[in-house]
């Protein structure tokens, strides 16, 4: 009898499934692709998907309501933070976007080391900001070229600091 049948403490709820913030990380391969560096000094990160719709009325649609199909898709991803400017990942992100070079990129749930989505991207902004009375923050934007691929069923378990063994790696 597994927790007294769930008489009091019921794992089975949607709340118990439910997975916080803070555990999703964005991690970005450095230029040779065989280290995944996890974005320094991440406070904050949206995933962006959306599709065109395009609008296939015709003078014998019914009900006179449009009608719509789906179009091209694209996705983004913008993430921000405290600026450590020369850890790895930012010295990365920043040579893909002075470069104009894609950046392979992964987001994961470093709370249940799995990975959730990944893709190639393009550093489209990149701001660090330097208030007189706070921190240096930064925040970026990625912006997909190809499909944003869902890792959750892939065999895709890196994480940053590991080789591609399961072994840690130094620096």
């Amino acid at each position: 009898m597994a927790f007294e049948d769930n008489l009091y403490c019921d794992f089975s709820g949607t709340a118990t499934k439910a997975v916080a913030g803070k555990d999703i990380l964005l991690a970005v391969f450095n230029a040779t692709g065989d280290k995944l560096l996890a974005v320094a000094g991440q406070q904050g990160l949206t995933i962006n998907r959306s599709k065109d719709s395009i609008e296939v009325t015709s003078k014998d649609t019914k009900g006179g309501w449009k009608a719509k199909i789906g179009g091209m898709k694209e996705w983004s991803i913008d993430n921000d933070g405290l600026y450590v400017g020369d850890d790895e990942s930012h010295r990365t992100l920043t040579k893909s976007f002075d470069d104009d070079e894609f950046v392979c990129l992964k987001v994961i749930n470093q709370k249940t080391k799995e990975a959730m989505f990944g893709g190639l991207a393009i550093v489209t902004d990149y701001p660090i900001e330097a208030p007189f009375d706070d921190a240096v923050t930064y925040s970026v934007s990625l912006e997909g070229n190809g499909a944003l691929v869902d890792l959750t069923t892939e065999n895709a378990d890196l994480m940053p600091g590991e080789d591609d063994k399961g072994g840690e790696v130094e620096g």
